[in-house]
């Protein structure tokens, strides 16, 4: 096969497998067998297409050949009752028309409400952590099985056996496909939101591995989140997380060097970072504000992320409004993890005395106790205080805490740092 045919294939895939499995997912009301059916109008296009070229509207082939398909399994398992009579016939109806090229592939309000039911669906909390991101990456992203193994830095079988697990639960707990109403949209979309925001993080700070960063997770949040934005337009948390996802992802190209060794925010090129999409982050928070003035935990990060992007250098950093947004986010959201950043904002405004009391309250936390960025940050205002015996213990404990081989990396240099600035410079001439 031709490599350029089977790229083509594969970038269609990418781009329209997720509206061809919610469309069916519709149908057949299983998110699993809907994948199969897909599945199987792949591997006809790959049949096909390198003889007869790619279709003029590829989508619109695909979901064609994939209703087609639906019939056979209705047909297979005897479920031709008077409706899905009804429904054959029509699917038939619409195969035949959309393989002779039509330029219509579904009306573009139905697709919409498929694909929302089905990021509440991949996402729904029956589902556990691990489930719910291998399951929506799977469905909503395109991405095969060993793609987010390697992400993920997990062997096959285990992703294998996450998706088989997600989709047997849903099957299993008849979550219906549909999009939640009233209280139940909320408690579902904050897991929806959960799930893309946990994939953004793997790609900008990743858990273990070689590499610090995997931007191809964040730019498949983005998408991800850029989608639901614009299916959920009145949902002011939905414009935050994109905000904050896009202000983040500006500093891509400032966040390494030319080795792949961590640059830190305070030390970063500035002049590298994306302002264009520091301009989407900065107008997706306006959006956000304007729907709803009170704002909730992804908003308030997407304020903080706003206040390093405005700022043309570190010194000119507005540390006093970042401390009292995190001041806000820990009263909204309480947990370890905000006070530790809270710490860091306030020893940035008011001295890093101030900072390592914080921490220091906050230092025995049961969930903090394999945090590699507690002893980091704890080093770090250590190191700021003078106190360098204490941060370089810090910073080697962090460094074992670590999976990430370049964080290690860093944080043993940090360490080195602290133990060089004991010593007296080699050339200083003696006390009289």
């Amino acid at each position: 096969m031709p490599s350029d045919i089977y790229n083509t294939i594969d970038a269609v895939w990418r781009m329209e497998s997720a509206k061809v499995i919610a469309g069916l997912a519709r149908i057949v009301r299983d998110v699993g067998i809907a994948e199969e059916l897909a599945q199987d109008a792949l591997v006809i296009a790959l049949e096909r297409w390198p003889e007869s070229g790619i279709p003029e509207n590829p989508g619109a082939w695909l979901m064609a050949t994939a209703k087609h398909r639906a019939i056979d399994y209705f047909r297979r398992n005897k479920l031709l009752d008077r409706k899905h009579e009804e429904l054959a016939r029509e699917l038939k109806s619409q195969q035949e028309t959309a393989m002779a090229n039509s330029d219509k592939f579904a009306d573009s309000h139905e697709i919409e409400d498929d694909l929302l039911r089905l990021i509440f669906v991949s996402c729904h909390p029956v589902l556990s952590k691990d489930g719910r991101v291998a399951l929506t990456l799977r469905l909503l992203g395109g991405l095969t099985t060993s793609e987010i193994a390697r992400a993920f830095l997990a062997s096959e079988p285990t992703i294998a056996q996450r998706i088989v697990r997600a989709k047997r639960t849903l099957t299993e707990a008849r979550v219906p496909f549909e999009v939640p109403e009233g209280a139940e949209l909320a408690a579902r979309l904050s897991s929806v939101l959960e799930v893309i925001y946990l994939i953004f993080n793997e790609g900008y700070s990743a858990t273990a591995g070689e590499d610090w960063m995997r931007p191809a997770l964040c730019e498949e949040a983005l998408r991800l989140g850029r989608i639901v934005a614009g299916l959920t337009p009145n949902e002011p948390e939905v414009h935050g997380l994109v905000a904050l996802m896009e202000i983040q992802a500006s500093r891509t190209g400032a966040r390494t060097n030319s080795s792949g060794e961590p640059i830190l925010l305070l030390d970063q090129d500035r002049a590298r970072w994306d302002h264009v999409l520091i301009q989407r982050g900065l107008t997706a928070l306006d959006r956000a504000q304007q729907i709803n003035s009170a704002l909730g935990p992804y908003t308030l990060q997407a304020a903080i992320a706003a206040c390093h992007a405005r700022a043309r250098a570190p010194q000119e950093t507005d540390w006093n409004r970042i401390a009292a947004l995190y001041d806000a986010l820990a009263e909204l959201t309480p947990s370890p993890v905000i006070e530790l950043n809270r710490a860091v904002a306030i020893g940035m405004a008011f001295g890093p005395a101030a900072g390592l009391e914080l921490v220091d309250v906050i230092a025995s936390e049961p969930s903090l106790k394999s945090y590699h960025l507690l002893p980091s940050i704890r080093g770090d205002f250590l190191f700021k205080l003078g106190r360098f015996v204490e941060a370089q213990a810090e910073f080697e404990r962090a460094a074992t805490l670590t999976q990430n081989a370049r964080e290690r990396a860093l944080l043993l240099a940090r360490a080195h740092s602290a133990s060089s600035a004991l010593k007296p410079a080699a050339n200083q001439p003696p006390p009289n």
